[in-house]
C-alpha cells in the first residue's frame, strides 16, 4: 500500500512540474520557450535529485498526519459504540483499568497468529478488559463462525469458544463449528437454534458500520486507549500500548 501511494505521489509530482512547464511555455509564446523550460527543469532536477525525495516524504507526512487526525476525530465521535456497547461480548478484567478493543474474523490468518498475544498479555496483566468486535470479512464461513461465538453467550461460554475457534482449524463448516462448541460444554442443538436470532444480525451489523467509521477494512485491528491499530502486533507491542494508555498518551 504505502509503495502504491509513493508511486501515485510521485507520478503526481512529475505531472505538476510538466503542467509548470507547459504553463511556463504558453506564457513564453513560443516553442524555443518551452524547450528552454524544459531544460531548465530537467538540469535542476539532475542537480538536485533530494527535492523529487522531499516533496514526496513532505507529501506522506501531510498525508499520515491527516489520517491520524481523522482517526482520532473518529475515536471521539465513537466512544458509545466502542466500550459502551451491552450487546459486546467481554473478556479479562470487565472492571480493568485499560480496555483493549479487537476487531476479528475467525477464518483470518493474522488474527489467529496474534491470538497467543493477545491471551498472554490478558493473563499477565489482570488490569485489562478486552471487548471482542466480531468482523467477519472472509465471506460465509467466517459469518457462521462469528454468528455462533455470538449466539454462545446465552450459555454464558462466549470466550472459552473464541478461543477455541481460534485456536483451531479446518473449514469453518457449521458441522466444524458445533463440534468445537461440543469441546467447551456448549449445548450445540440450542446453539445451532440461537445463531438464527435476529438480534445476532444486529450486532453483525452494527461492527460493520462502526468499523466503516473507524475506517477498519481489515483484520484483525485494535483500539487501545487513544490510537487505533490495524494489523498483528507482537507481544510486546500491545503491553506497550496499555502501558501508554495507562499514562494517558
Amino acid at each position: 500500500m504505502k509503495n502504491r501511494l509513493t508511486f501515485t505521489t510521485a507520478a503526481t509530482l512529475v505531472i505538476l512540474i510538466v503542467l509548470g512547464s507547459l504553463l511556463a511555455w504558453r506564457l513564453s509564446g513560443t516553442p524555443s520557450g518551452q524547450e528552454d523550460v524544459e531544460r531548465i527543469v530537467r538540469q535542476y532536477l539532475l542537480k538536485n535529485p533530494e527535492v523529487i525525495a522531499e516533496a514526496i516524504a513532505s507529501l506522506e507526512q501531510k498525508r499520515e498526519a491527516a489520517q491520524t487526525a481523522a482517526a482520532n476525530q473518529a475515536l471521539g465521535q465513537n466512544q458509545g459504540p466502542l466500550y459502551n456497547d451491552a450487546e459486546a461480548p467481554v473478556g479479562g478484567n470487565p472492571q480493568g483499568d485499560v480496555t483493549i478493543v479487537e476487531f476479528f474474523d475467525y477464518r483470518c490468518g493474522y488474527c489467529r497468529k496474534v491470538h497467543p498475544a493477545v491471551e498472554n498479555v490478558l493473563k499477565k496483566d489482570a488490569k485489562v478488559r478486552i471487548i471482542y468486535k466480531e468482523f467477519p470479512i472472509l465471506g460465509p464461513p467466517s459469518v457462521l463462525a462469528a454468528r455462533a461465538a455470538l449466539a454462545s453467550r446465552a450459555q454464558g461460554k462466549y470466550v472459552a469458544f473464541h478461543n477455541a475457534l481460534m485456536s483451531g482449524g479446518g473449514s469453518f463448516s457449521e458441522a466444524e463449528i458445533l463440534e468445537t462448541a461440543a469441546s467447551v460444554g456448549l449445548d450445540s442443538e440450542r446453539l445451532k437454534k440461537d445463531m438464527a436470532a435476529p438480534e445476532i444480525e444486529a450486532i453483525l451489523q452494527k461492527n460493520f458500520a462502526l468499523a466503516q467509521a473507524l475506517a477498519i477494512r481489515g483484520t484483525p485491528a485494535f483500539v487501545v486507549g487513544k490510537k487505533l491499530i490495524p494489523g498483528a502486533m507482537e507481544e510486546a507491542d500491545l503491553a506497550g500500548l496499555i502501558q501508554e494508555a495507562r499514562a494517558g498518551k
